[in-house]
Formats: C-alpha cells, structure tokens, sequence
C-alpha cells in the first residue's frame, strides 16, 4: 500500500513511499523482478475508482512507483508501473538536479514533472571542538610573531585539541610524529581545516514555492556564483583577484603563511574573500533597482573599483535573484498542470555547477541528447579525474599501476556533467571519443597511441545503474566497443592491460572448450547491470531488513544483481563466473560525486551501488580494493579522496556539524525523518565497505540521539526517527561493526527502551 494520502477537492496527493519500502516482505528478497503486492495496486485502483480522482500528485522523489519491474520505456498494460497508474494524470513535483529519476519518472509512470529549486546551500563552517582547535592555531600563529615564549605551552594544548577532535586520525599521524615536524603537523592540520570549512553543505530543506529570502538568499547567491557561470566570472576568484591574489595560489598554500600577506595563510585569505563576497551580495539584495550603483558597493568593500566583481554582481542583481525569486512559480505550475493546461519545459542540472541558468523552477524539465555524450568539456573533465585517480594510486602503491578499475556508472550524473564518467573510463583505457563537426555528436572512438598516452592502457570495469542502462544504450555501446578495440591492438602487454587480461582468459576459456570467438567475446566484456526491466543493486534491501548475516551475504547478492553483461551479442545476459574473474582483478574502485549538493551519505543507493561493489570486489579478491570518491564540483579543481577520508570529511563536515541539523530541525517531522535515513546510510557503508569508525559511531549518537535538547525535539516531532536512530546504532554494536564502551550501550539500550514506551503510550 502507499503512505496514506491528503484529499483535497478531486486531487489525491500521495507521499510516494520510498524504494525500499517492499522489502519487509521476505519471500522477494532475492527475486530480481520485485512486484508489489496486491494492496499496493489496489490502493491505486481506490484512488480512481472508490475516491474518484481526477489527477494524483505524487510528493517526494526517489519512489517506488516508477521503479516497479516492466518495460523501460513505452510500457505495456502487463509493465507493474502501468497497471498501478492507469490513466490518472501524474503531476510530479521533483527537485531540479536529479534529470535521470525525474526522467524516469516521466518514462515510466507517465507523468508531467515540475521541478523545484534545491535547497539554500551555505558554508559548512567549523564549530564546537574544531573551532577550538582552529583558536588555538591563530593564537599560535600570534605567538609566532609577538610572543614566542608561548609556544612550548602552545604546541600540547594544540595537539591534546586535535586528539580530542579525533583529527589525528584523519592526518594518520601520532604524536611523535607531530611534534618531530609541528610545524609541518600544523600546516596539514590548518589546510585540513580550512577544507572541511570550506565545504558547502545544504541549510534545511526546500519548501515548494518559497524562494529564500534575506541571509539565506544572500548565502544561497554566493554559492551559485562560487564558480563561473558562462561568461560569469566566479564571484570568489574575482574578490580574490581585486585583492591581488590568484585562488589556485591560495589553494595550494591552505595553511601556509602566503608571502605579503601580513603572515596570512591561504585560508585565511579564502575565508576573507568569503566574507566579503557575502558582504558584497547582502548590500546588493538590501540595496532597491533605483538605488543600486555597482561601482560604489564594490569600492565601499574592496577599496577599489573592479569590472569582474561589478559584472558578477550585476549578473546577480539582474539575472539570478530574479530566476530565484520565480521559485513562487512552482505552485502555479502545479495547479496548471492540474488544470490540462501547458507546463513550460525547462534545463535540469546542478545549479551550483556553473548551471545557475538552469533556473528559474516551477518547469517541466528535459535532459541531455544522448548523442552529445560526452562533450568536449566532459572530456577535459574526464581526463583530469582519470589523472587524479591513477596518481593517487601510484602514491597508495609505490609507482605500481591498478590491474584494474572498478567504476560506478549512474544516469544522473551523466546527464548533470554530459559524460565526465564516459569519459574517464575512455581516457583509461586509452580511447577518444570523434565528435562530427558542427553539430558535436559523438561518431565513434580513435585509439590514444601508447607514445602521446605515457602509460599503460587501463583495464576498466563499468557497473551501469538501470537508468543508465535504459537511457543511454549509445553509451553502453561505446563503451563496450572501447574495451573490444583495446583488446585487439598489437601492443606490449605490460602497456595493455585490458590486452593482457583478455588474452589470459581466452586462453583459460579455450582450455575448457569454448571456442576461441566466443572466448574472445566472452573475455572483452566490461559492461555490467542488472537484469533488463529490473533496477538496484540487491544490497540496500538485505541491509535495512536486517535479513543478512556476513558481508559475504552482501556480496553474492550483488554479483547476483550486477553480473549482467551489456554489450554486443550480450543483453543483460547473467555471467556470474566472468563477472567474479573480473572482481578477482579489482584493485581500484571509483565512484565520482560531480556536486557538493549530494555526497555518499546522500541516500542508500550510494552503498547499495558502490559500497556493494566494495564488498563484492574484497570478497572474491580476499581483500578490499582501494575505494576512492572523485570530487569534480569544482570540475577545474579535481580531489580524490578514499571512502573513509569522504565519510570522515562528510560527518565533520555536515552530518554532525550543529549548523547541518539547525536546518533540518526547521522542518519537524519530515526534518527528523531525513536525520534518521542518514544513520540507515552510514549503517549500510560500514556493513559493505568498512568506513565508519568507532569514534564516528560515537559522535552521531551523541548528535542525533543523546544530546537531552535533540532528544526532547526529536521525540516531540518524530519519535519513529529517533527510534530508527537507536535501532541501528545498537544493530551496529550487537554485529560488532562498533566496539562501544559498556556506558554507551547502556545509554543508547535505556534510551531506546524509553524511546519505545513512549510510542507504545501514543498509539495505545
């Protein structure tokens, strides 16, 4: 059944259940063609025929409906998402940076989108012991200059600070270590900072048709315009420039003093033009048409007149405030879509990408053409990210390259960025893409020869989402052709590494009968799914329902899921024994995030996906790959980090920073509810991927559930939500994934009893 519905009028508004909403029923676990139950397409059949709707609006992406087994697209009257819909008009309000579920949406349940903005983004910001920590560094950068008989008191307190925070941890470093080299300790310390500030992290959450106003518009622009937008310079680099410095210079010296910068460090300075830039745009918004006067704003702040900072700030004052303030549209959107009338179509991306004109919202958002993928920028793009991946193992391996790569392929992604993924894996393996003239259509590949290449061609394994699969069978076929062509060229083995393996398993193949063309074919798959008409990845559903054991349990059911081989002679076809031989070779696994506006901890389908890879990897290899986490927000600026450096920087950062859940205590119920789905996520990373700590564990529970102030709102707006918390905090403990203090498993086992007895009294 769906969640119960709001009545109003003729409408049914439905709150669309999340995709793991079946699976408490337990004989569907391990069925790849999950149907839904009989009173789930009932409650559609009452909505229509008992109620008598006229039209449905389903609230909240990430669904079930629409995800049901059945054709992808041009769906029969057999297809699950058909027989459930019928012929009810679908308005779908969806958030604008997710084209590929909002696609899927309209591909498979039929209905007209209108998307909505995302919420206020701001600065992540520090606090609590990081602050402390962060005092403490300025107060010895003070000493330095004016009083350096502090020091010997300074440098303890700083490193008992850093250890209180568990930063030394995060830096790998023991005291000895430190305090042989502090001032190195320090520079790392204070860049490490600096970039966990620096990170920008959602302010609450959107309200439909409500556009931000005062700090939260000042802060939400700011953001928007953290990187060029078109012709629009990047309103932080242009701050930075008016004051004589160049960022990328700031960037690489975070915690060194810059030279003339009055004993300043870059982050210093960074977070000065920060500053200013919020000062800039507050004075702008405050200041009315009639009134406003670029030059003057720009000189009151910067002592000086700058054209970048002028026409960034124009851009915001004439452009982009107003695309904001159309946010009001969303609403009547929704009711002409409702009323038969036209819904004006509109781009989707991630706005904070350099896509600000993606906006206003309240449209019915297309995507991309396929065709086009990947572009010229994503190609760049790709290459910087296949740079940055290969380096950071050569680092982790002494100068050795990866056997082989694992790589998450998603739709939406794809469609936000134009193919940076595709492109990655092509530059990998030693492929370009042949763009037509004129129009940019990709027309095939051309092979990288070895002499512009300098280095071995890579041997990459894609595990394609069903979107993917659905949406982008070009891709899947370029893909597919990249991998048969590296194979095929005459070169060195230990320069082709997608040559060597290949041979090698047409040799094994062969040996056991099959025949050599086959073999071949056989042996140059590189593309991986899901069965066809099915989506998922078969991991999320064991974990929240407890319905798992070992991460082995985890691991079989993902190569069960994703052992599907695309490509051709090959559609979806299960190849469980080739998929495992690739695993075997699994070294290095890779999922890239394109936008700070979702992280690893965004949703399930993160672990389900790429945790599960890990664990599917570590499981046939003996041993966990060498996971890492591409950050291309910035797509100029390329970061790589582990799984475990993004999950510490993701909890310091936003899950348990005070300024995060402020924003999400805003919305009560629904508030404490997105809280609480975080804990499901961070339960599901450590059970694949092995990436939460001890001291993690500890600092979300004292967070979210044993600070007394979130426990009296949390219990007041959504008791289901601090229960859930609990529960998987002590599932945590009891399968041995954290090693709590006997203290804290009496106060999380108390607090949740208490927790339960309240909820017993409400519904008695």
């Amino acid at each position: 059944m769906l969640f119960p519905g709001i009545i109003n009028g003729n409408i049914f508004i439905t709150i669309q259940p999340p995709r793991g909403y079946l699976e408490n029923i337990e004989k569907l676990y391990h069925d790849f063609y999950l149907s839904p139950p009989h009173n789930y397409l009932a409650h559609y059949r009452w909505i229509k025929e008992v109620f008598g709707a006229d039209a449905l609006i389903h609230v909240g992406k990430h669904g079930s409906l629409e995800w049901l087994p059945g054709k992808a697209l041009g769906l029969s009257g057999y297809c699950y998402p058909d027989l459930a819909i019928m012929d009810l008009p679908n308005i779908y309000p969806y958030i604008i940076n997710d084209p590929s579920e909002g696609t899927q949406a309209k591909r498979r349940s039929f209905c007209c989108i209108i998307d909505h903005l995302t919420p206020v983004f701001t600065k992540a910001g520090l606090y609590e012991d990081l602050a402390s920590l962060e005092n403490l560094l300025k107060e010895y950068a003070d000493a330095l200059r004016e009083d350096p008989g502090k020091i010997p008191i300074l440098r303890p307190m700083i490193w008992q600070a850093a250890t209180k925070a568990d930063l030394d941890k995060d830096l790998h470093v023991t005291e000895e270590e430190a305090f042989s080299d502090f001032d190195g300790f320090l520079e790392r310390l204070h860049g490490y900072l600096a970039e966990l500030s620096d990170t920008m992290i959602n302010d609450g959450l959107h309200i439909l048709g409500v556009p931000p106003e005062g700090d939260e518009l000042t802060e939400y622009a700011v953001q928007l315009t953290r990187l060029p937008n078109g012709q629009t310079p990047s309103l932080r680099e242009a701050v930075l420039r008016a004051m004589g410095y160049e960022y990328d210079t700031l960037i690489e010296a975070l915690g060194k003093v810059v030279p003339g910068s009055k004993g300043r460090s870059g982050a210093e300075i960074i977070e000065e033009a920060h500053a200013t830039a919020i000062a800039l745009v507050k004075d702008l918004i405050a200041n009315t048409a009639s009134q406003y006067n670029g030059d003057d704003i720009v000189e009151n702040h910067l002592g000086v007149r700058d054209t970048r900072v002028e026409k960034v700030l124009d851009y915001i004052r004439s452009d982009l405030v107003p695309r904001i303030k159309q946010t009001r549209d969303e609403i009547s959107a929704i009711l002409a879509g409702l009323s038969g009338s036209f819904v004006t179509p509109g781009p989707s991306g991630a706005p904070t990408r350099g896509q600000a004109d993606i906006l206003p919202t309240g449209r019915n958002f297309y995507s991309v053409d396929p065709g086009k993928i990947p572009t010229r920028a994503a190609w760049e793009t790709g290459k910087r990210l296949a740079n940055a991946l290969l380096e950071r193992h050569l680092a982790e391996t002494h100068g050795r390259y990866p056997e082989s790569i694992g790589i998450i392929i998603w739709g939406g992604p794809t469609m936000r960025t134009r193919g940076d993924d595709i492109a990655e894996i092509l530059y990998l393996m030693g492929m370009r893409p042949v763009w037509a003239r004129g129009s940019g259509d990709v027309t095939g590949l051309e092979v990288i020869p070895l002499s512009r290449l300098k280095r071995p061609r890579i041997d990459v394994v894609a595990r394609i989402s069903g979107f993917f699969r659905d949406s982008f069978p070009n891709l899947v076929e370029l893909l597919d052709n990249a991998a048969k062509m590296a194979a095929a060229l005459e070169e060195p083995l230990e320069s082709n590494l997608i040559r060597k393996n290949a041979l090698a398993d047409v040799e094994h193949l062969t040996k056991a009968g099959m025949g050599r063309e086959e073999a071949l074919r056989e042996a140059t798959f590189r593309v991986f799914g899901c069965p066809p008409g099915t989506y998922g990845a078969g991991v999320a559903e064991l974990i929240e329902s407890k319905n798992w054991k070992t991460r082995e349990d985890l691991a079989n059911n993902y190569i069960r899921y994703s052992a599907h081989a695309y490509g051709a002679g090959s559609y979806g076809t299960q190849k469980i024994s080739t998929f495992r031989n690739l695993l075997s070779r699994m070294e290095l696994t890779v999922k890239n995030e394109d936008s700070r506006e979702y992280d690893m901890m965004s949703c399930t389908d993160f672990y389900n996906y790429y945790g599960g890879l890990i664990a599917a990897a570590g499981s046939v290899r003996g041993e966990l790959p060498l996971a890492m986490v591409g950050d291309s927000a910035d797509p100029r600026r390329i970061k790589m980090r582990s799984t475990l450096e993004e999950a510490r920087h993701v909890l310091r950062s936003r899950l348990a920073n005070p300024k995060w859940l402020a924003g999400m205590k805003r919305h009560g119920f629904k508030g404490a509810g997105d809280i609480s789905k975080m804990m499901d996520v961070v339960l599901g990373w450590d059970a694949t991927a092995q990436v939460i700590e001890d001291w993690m564990y500890e600092r979300l529970a004292e967070k979210f559930v044993l600070d007394p102030e979130m426990q009296r709102w949390m219990k007041g707006v959504n008791p289901y939500a601090m229960e859930n918390i609990l529960d998987k905090l002590l599932e945590a403990i009891e399968r041995g994934m954290w090693n709590a203090s006997d203290e804290m498993k009496i106060r999380l086992r108390d607090a949740y009893l208490e927790t339960e007895g309240e909820i017993e009294e409400v519904t008695e």
